[in-house]
């Protein structure tokens, strides 16, 4: 009985159904690259209209990190053996919810379904890979005066990070911690030096298309993030659903 379970158990496994992007997302962010090594990406918004994916305006540009991109920890699968790390200057590649904007206004233009957070001294974002609040966003209740708080801090008085978008690769939630060294504080920014400077790892572009791709977010529609090179976006769009 014991083998006869087992047997079936490994035929449910390999009939199991291939991942699909969820029925329930009817927005996405779709950034294409020509190659895992290149920092630069086409970036687009898609919505679902009548189940049909369509996208909403012309392309913009964007930079990714240094070395381009490496698969990440998302909704999706990771198809190859070379994953995100911290500090590796790569983006995380594949499909990720899209989370909370953060920025230095009082107040920015958006929907009302998306949280935003005006971001001060204290408020932190952990990339410290022994801590234990890695990758996570946490409010001081105090001034921060230690070098470690004060390394971690949102508010640098960079312009670069005065808006920006969560991107939820190695997501941390109240019951499940952030994979310690495969990336943290992976954004949508403002791009550095006009699209002259790539990144970390974050993706970026010119100030007002930022703006303007925020105001649209609405996470009533289960927004995702899909970034892939352009041979595994043409691989996998059919088999995944995606836009």
């Amino acid at each position: 009985m014991k083998a006869l379970l087992c047997y079936i158990a490994l035929i449910a496994s390999t009939f199991a159904a291939p991942f699909q992007l969820s029925v329930k997302t009817t927005q996405a962010v779709v950034g294409i690259t020509d190659g895992w090594n290149n920092s630069h990406v086409s970036l687009g918004l898609y919505q679902k209209i009548n189940g049909r994916w369509i996208v909403q305006g012309e392309f913009w540009k964007g930079r990714l990190g240094s070395k381009g991109c490496a698969w990440g920890l998302g909704v999706s699968p990771v198809m190859g053996k070379t994953l995100k790390k911290e500090g590796d200057g790569r983006a995380p590649a594949g499909i990720f919810p899209i989370g909370s904007a953060y920025g230095y206004a009082k107040a920015i233009k958006k929907q009302r379904t998306l949280k935003y957070f005006q971001v001060t001294h204290r408020d932190l974002w952990v990339e410290d890979t022994q801590s234990d609040l890695y990758n996570r966003h946490i409010k001081l209740t105090h001034d921060p005066s230690s070098t470690w708080e004060k390394k971690q801090q949102m508010r640098q008085n960079d312009y670069a990070h005065a808006l920006k978008l969560y991107i939820a690769h190695n997501h941390a939630t109240e019951h499940q911690a952030a994979k310690k060294g495969y990336g943290s504080a992976i954004f949508f920014h403002i791009w550095r030096s006009n699209g002259a400077k790539a990144t970390s790892g974050c993706t970026t572009m010119e100030s007002a298309k930022l703006s303007v791709m925020i105001s649209k977010i609405d996470l009533k529609k289960n927004p995702v993030y899909i970034l892939l090179p352009r041979t595994e976006y043409l691989k996998y769009r059919a088999p995944w659903k995606l836009p």
